[in-house]
């Protein structure tokens, strides 16, 4: 597993975060791992249903190696379900108080909604990991500024329903390395310093788009923040090679492989095991 550094201090760098009064080392990769209470994500065995289900997969993913659990409650996929917020909350929290109950671990969750995250972060969760940048809820900012947690700052252009509708950009690049900034200067202006950035994989982005961002995922240290590469099993792969979600580890190591060569502090994926084998095998 890989071990996390900590020591208390308020020092900032794209190496570290604070969780919860502690510095996380991120000098050396880490993987966040992915477990669903959604009953249509992409991926079927990302689905956990029962928390029996979740409970194993969460023991599974700490026993392969996740520093971090990634818990979401409502697919983003294209063309998903839209749920209330509190079918959402009423999905997240049993499942991080269970996990909190049961394992000494970071909880992250993966949430665009404030009232979800207000109640995540009450119930366990450490950490906010939010694909709209606020942009859907507004409020959010300020429940990520009121408990002083680390913050996952992605690019989507859109919403999920809409956003392979919008991939045209003056320059991919630039435009996203421009809104990724702005957003960190209202973070910080907001008293939030820890933040992960993710470009934002498969979100908005065409399949060129999204190898072309892997390719330069390295440029994105201009912003001197911790890079998220969330790459598992995604239509990038899967398209490419004519597949499927299921026949997609192979492509999704490879890619994660690349990712780390790139700088990327954090793998968010659904297999834990194979993704600690690329970073015992590069770093």
């Amino acid at each position: 597993m890989n071990k996390l550094s900590v020591e208390d201090t308020h020092f900032h760098s794209n190496n570290h975060i604070h969780v919860n009064e502690k510095l996380i080392d991120l000098s050396r990769p880490i993987v966040m791992g992915i477990v669903n209470t959604t009953p249509d994500s992409f991926y079927k065995s990302s689905r956990k249903q029962s928390l029996k289900e979740l409970l194993l997969k969460v023991e599974q993913q700490l026993i392969e190696g996740a520093s971090i659990i990634d818990i979401g409650g409502y697919s983003s996929r294209p063309g998903a379900i839209d749920i209330t917020t509190k079918e959402e909350i009423d999905r997240v929290i049993p499942a991080i108080t269970a996990i909190k109950k049961e394992f000494d671990t970071i909880i992250s969750l993966d949430t665009f909604r404030s009232e979800v995250a207000k109640e995540g972060l009450e119930n366990g969760a450490s950490i906010i990991n939010d694909i709209s940048a606020w942009e859907l809820d507004k409020k959010l900012l300020s429940i990520v500024s009121h408990y002083k947690c680390p913050y996952i700052l992605m690019h989507m252009n859109g919403t999920p329903s809409t956003m392979q509708n919008t991939t045209k950009y003056s320059n991919l690049f630039n435009d996203i390395i421009t809104f990724l900034s702005k957003k960190i200067q209202i973070l910080e202006e907001n008293g939030i310093n820890d933040i992960i950035i993710d470009p934002g994989f498969g979100f908005g982005k065409t399949l060129e788009q999204n190898y072309e961002l892997l390719n330069n995922l390295e440029c994105f240290k201009l912003l001197n923040k911790p890079i998220l590469a969330g790459l598992s099993r995604k239509s990038m792969i899967y398209n490419k090679l004519e597949s499927s979600p299921e026949e997609a580890l192979n492509g999704t190591t490879v890619l994660n492989t690349i990712a780390i060569s790139k700088n990327a502090s954090v793998l968010r994926v659904h297999d834990v095991k194979e993704a600690m084998e690329v970073i015992k095998l590069t770093k």
